[in-house]
Formats: C-alpha cells, structure tokens, sequence
C-alpha cells in the first residue's frame, strides 16, 4: 500500500470522524504496528486495518443499519439490536468498496475488531488488541492488559475478551455470541499449551 493511499484515508478519517476518535485511531495505528513487530505481523496491514477499524464509529444507528440493507450486508440478530458493533462490518464494506482494499485479513481485522471470532488471524487479535491498550485508553485494568500484552498475544486477547464480557454483563446490554466463542477458543488453546 503506497503513501499515496494512506494519506487518501487519513484524509477521508478526519472528514468523517470527530477529533477524539481521529486521535484515538492514530493511538490504535501506533499500537498496532508495534504489536504486529513485536508478533511477527505485517505491519503495512496492520496500519491500514487500524486506519480504518472505527471508519464508521460515528456514524448514527440510522445510518449504520441503512448502509447494511443497501450494501446487502449479513448482520444478526445481535448485531442489528447492539446496532453500535456494525461499525466493524460497515468499515470492512468501505474499506472495500472506496478504498479497494481487497486483502482479506485487513478486512477481516476491520470487521472483527468489535466482536472477535473463532479462528481469528494474528492480524485480527492485534487490531483488536490495539483498541483496548492504545495509550489514549484509560480505564480500570488497562495497565494489566499492556503488560500482558508484553508478555504473550493470546493471553492478551483473552483478557481483553474476558474484561468485555464482564463490561457488557455489568451494563446489562446484548453480548455478541462470537465474543464467547473467540474467547473459549483462546482459553482452550492456552489451557493445551
């Protein structure tokens, strides 16, 4: 991807982003190209999934579901009632169609960055991974996450999935069966280990 390129979405961000999530986006990018060095990742790909994780984060519940019915998206049932997790899938959908990203694992680290899944890719783990640990975050237990982050990917993640389960359970709101399902996956492979 040439410079030419991520200047066109850096652009593009600033338009359709406000200043808090613009700054926070450059904080994912920073992150996530450290954890690709540090987890052996493309860190190309790894910039430009970051770019482009929260493109549609500020857009409304209405434009969000009306770009899913008019690009035929696939959405579930959670997802159109948790209407804030499309942002993934809708980013992915523009980082496609505007910006003719075709490289499936930046796409699908675009996608899943809200939910996680099963059998997610180095480069999914770490853009998920970035947006909790980017050092604009502050919340309670982010410090524990970056040093687990140091230490190993998986266990990071699992973290990270675990600190979100426990945050959506707590506010009471839909809780995306993917999350547990990416989740059990990593816990498995780390309880083999």
């Amino acid at each position: 991807m040439n410079q030419q390129m991520i200047s066109e979405i850096e652009k593009s961000l600033k338009a359709v982003m406000q200043q808090k999530r613009y700054t926070h986006t450059m904080g994912v990018v920073d992150a996530a190209i450290y954890l690709a060095n540090k987890y052996g990742a493309d860190t190309e790909e790894a910039r430009i999934a970051a770019l482009l994780h929260d493109y549609a984060k500020d857009f409304s519940e209405e434009e969000l579901k009306s770009y899913v019915i008019q690009h035929q998206l696939e959405a579930d049932k959670v997802l159109l009632e948790a209407y804030q997790l499309l942002h993934g899938k809708v980013a992915a959908s523009i980082a496609e169609k505007r910006f003719f990203i075709t490289n499936k694992d930046i796409l699908n680290a675009i996608e899943n960055h809200t939910t996680g899944r099963e059998n997610m890719s180095t480069l999914e783990k770490i853009i998920y991974l970035a947006d909790f640990i980017e050092v604009g975050r502050s919340y309670p237990g982010v410090d524990e996450l970056r040093l687990k982050a140091e230490e190993s990917l998986d266990k990071a993640v699992l973290m990270a999935f675990n600190n979100t389960i426990k945050y959506v359970l707590d506010i009471e709101k839909l809780l995306h069966p993917n999350t547990i399902l990416a989740r059990n996956e990593i816990l498995s492979k780390l309880e083999e280990k």
